[in-house]
């Protein structure tokens, strides 16, 4: 299994640990902090999750969790709730990065901090932001996607550009594409991320390009779509490559369909970091702006070495 993070991003997560936990000063029981979660019907989210709780069990922390699920409206009611109860802290992976602002100035004007986990927030004042190397697994799956397509062809993006992490994976994807002056990108569309509107849109791309080689899912809910998409118009010999690497995908990739490769990511971990920087901050000290986790890459020769491990 490849790794893309650089050693400055290993070096500042393990100083980040050290620093956490060698302060004696920070926050105990009482602590509480308000989550509010892009949604729980995803693996990444439950994952995220089981990471918070963990670690803000060690340290004894309260965490009230709720889920937006994709709802700006939930979600910053959920943020004027926390606000209401006077948390310590407020965690979370906004719905629309920009549109979440003013709920977090709302926070803000409290006194209240803000963190942000795996989606960043464009407006209002966030203390750190805890997420995977977006813009690397992004080059990943685009040096991934070309070494299958032997470096030339075409390909689409199945995007959801009103969220940050997702503008960093496109970004990152086509700045890894670049070096592959035999690849075009011929459409670049809006899946919403989730599995039948990915599903309608790549149709359109399939049908709009019938020679189309390849498409970007820049989640497991847009490559299985898009996956659903190519089996209906029979397009057995396309590439996709998805990101996230949940059971459903990786089972796609074990059975040898289109969808040939994941990018991965470890959300238990952005869970648990988030959890430290904010016992960081609780210790008075300022804890990095960014925090990058690490990425990696699974396709069916990652796959077929773990069973054989």
């Amino acid at each position: 299994m490849r790794h893309t993070a650089a050693l400055p991003a290993l070096v500042l997560l393990a100083a980040l640990a050290a620093g956490s936990c060698s302060r004696p000063s920070e926050r105990a029981q009482g602590t509480t902090i308000g989550v509010s979660l892009l949604t729980r019907g995803h693996m990444f989210y439950r994952d995220l999750e089981e990471g918070l709780r963990s670690a803000a069990e060690e340290r004894k922390y309260t965490l009230i969790i709720s889920a937006a699920e994709f709802d700006l409206g939930k979600q910053t009611a959920q943020i004027e709730d926390f606000v209401a109860r006077k948390v310590d802290a407020i965690i979370l992976s906004p719905v629309d990065s920009r549109g979440v602002g003013p709920a977090i100035r709302k926070a803000n004007a409290a006194g209240i901090p803000v963190f942000t986990a795996d989606i960043a927030a464009q407006e209002g004042d966030v203390v750190s932001h805890v997420a995977s190397d977006n813009r690397g697994g992004g080059r990943l799956a685009a040096e991934t996607i070309a070494r299958f397509l032997d470096g030339r062809g075409t390909v689409a993006i199945i995007n959801q550009p009103a969220i940050t992490s997702v503008l960093d994976r496109v970004e990152g994807f086509r700045e890894g594409l670049a070096e592959y002056p035999g690849i075009t990108v011929i459409a670049d569309v809006n899946g919403q991320g989730v599995r039948d509107k990915a599903m309608a849109a790549a149709a359109d791309v399939l049908q709009a390009h019938p020679d189309l080689g390849g498409v970007f899912g820049i989640n497991d809910d847009s490559a299985l779509g898009a996956l659903d998409a190519a089996r209906q118009f029979g397009r057995g010999r396309l590439v996709i490559v998805g990101y996230d690497a949940n059971p459903s995908a990786v089972d796609a990739i074990r059975r040898g369909t289109q969808l040939r490769a994941d990018v991965v990511q470890f959300p238990k971990v952005i869970g648990s970091k988030t959890i430290e920087v904010i016992a960081l901050h609780f210790a008075g000290s300022a804890p990095p702006a960014v925090v990058p986790v690490e990425v990696a890459v699974v396709d069916s020769v990652s796959l077929s070495r773990q069973r054989t491990d």
